[in-house]
């Protein structure tokens, strides 16, 4: 009986040895089956050959550098998919911001000063601070305009333009936003160096935001050189935001210095988030600095600013300039005929 079973068990392992598993067989032979009738059907598909190509898995390749053996990256599917979701966002939070500037426009109007001006000027801006803010803001004003065609060109303007004529505009944006990109990020740096000393918190800026600038009761609420949401702005809109899409964007100018698909990917990703939002909060400070606020645009533009305008807008700087504490002075005997009268007929009439 010992020997019967013996030869039984023999005959079996020598049959798992010869065939392999069962199931293992039966599923290779399935798996082949599969792939030779997918060859008679769509010739050339052979997907276990692709699936390992989008794999990312880095190949053989003479050329050496990144990912220069990485045939597919997959990576780039998933970037193509978040553009959309990215660009309808986007479009939401500027047409918000505008949005709320209109209603906030219709409801309150221009904020006007409660004394008349004295005709004293108080030199509000160098010439340096001027030149500099200018320089960022039409940058950014540049950069902005040709983004958004970039970005909503193909789902806005093709459709009413057509191929031909949305080609030239398209490629005259690319090119446009890549040769400003680098002015904008140089003047970004120096910005935060000749601003960042008057935009520190204070204590005093807490009372500003809880009476919220006095914007929804039109009184004045006393600040330095500048008030809470101008620092608001200086740190959102310039210091993170800017720098960050001056970075992002850096990286998308130069793709030569050897960063991989998958970097300038999350780069765009990430320059398209910021982007929205800076123009969003600019939105804002174009708002309230050349509309709302009757002389902010002229103090910019001509660095001066008139006695009451400095009391009731900055009330603790204008403090800190008659006492002689502030950096800025009075300048009435420098300041041209033709300037006074401007920046005058600003703050009267807007």
């Amino acid at each position: 009986m010992r020997k019967v079973l013996a030869a039984i068990a023999g005959l079996v392992a020598a049959g798992l040895l010869v065939s392999g598993p069962p199931a293992l067989a039966q599923t290779g032979d399935t798996s082949a089956q599969e792939q030779a009738r997918r060859q008679q059907v769509q010739p050339l598909n052979n997907a276990p050959l692709w699936r390992e190509v989008r794999s990312g898995d880095p190949g053989y390749t003479s050329v050496k550098g990144p990912e220069t053996g990485v045939l597919i990256q997959s990576g780039g599917e998933t970037w193509r998919e978040a553009r959309v979701p990215l660009a309808v966002a986007g479009g939401l939070i500027i047409a918000v911001a505008l949005a709320s500037a209109g209603v906030f426009w219709l409801w309150k109007g221009a904020l006007p000063l409660h004394d008349k001006p004295t005709g004293r000027m108080i030199r509000r801006f160098s010439t340096l601070e001027r030149a500099t803010h200018w320089t960022l803001a039409i940058s950014f004003l540049a950069l902005a305009t040709t983004g958004v065609i970039i970005l909503f060109g193909k789902y806005v303007l093709l459709p009413v333009l057509g191929y031909t004529l949305f080609a030239w505009l398209a490629t005259a944006a690319k090119n446009l936003h890549n040769f400003v990109s680098p002015i904008f990020m140089v003047s970004v740096p120096v910005f935060i160096v000749l601003f960042i000393r008057d935009n520190l918190p204070k204590a005093r800026d807490f009372e500003w935001l809880v009476k919220f600038g006095g914007l929804l009761s039109d009184t004045h609420v006393p600040s330095g050189r500048f008030n809470a949401g101008e620092k608001i702005q200086f740190w959102g809109l310039v210091v993170a935001l800017s720098s960050i899409s001056a970075l992002s964007g850096l990286i998308l100018l130069f793709p030569n210095f050897e960063q991989t698909r998958s970097t300038m990917q999350v780069a765009n990703v990430v320059h398209i988030g910021a982007a929205m939002f800076s123009v969003a909060m600019a939105i804002g400070h174009i708002y309230m600095g050349a509309i709302r606020t009757k002389g902010a645009f002229e103090a910019m533009r001509y660095g001066y600013v008139d006695e009451t305008w400095a009391k009731e807008h900055h009330g603790d700087w204008y403090e800190e300039v008659r006492t002689g504490r502030s950096r800025q002075k009075f300048a009435d005997d420098d300041v041209p005929a033709e300037v006074v009268a401007r920046v005058r007929e600003a703050i009267q009439h807007g």
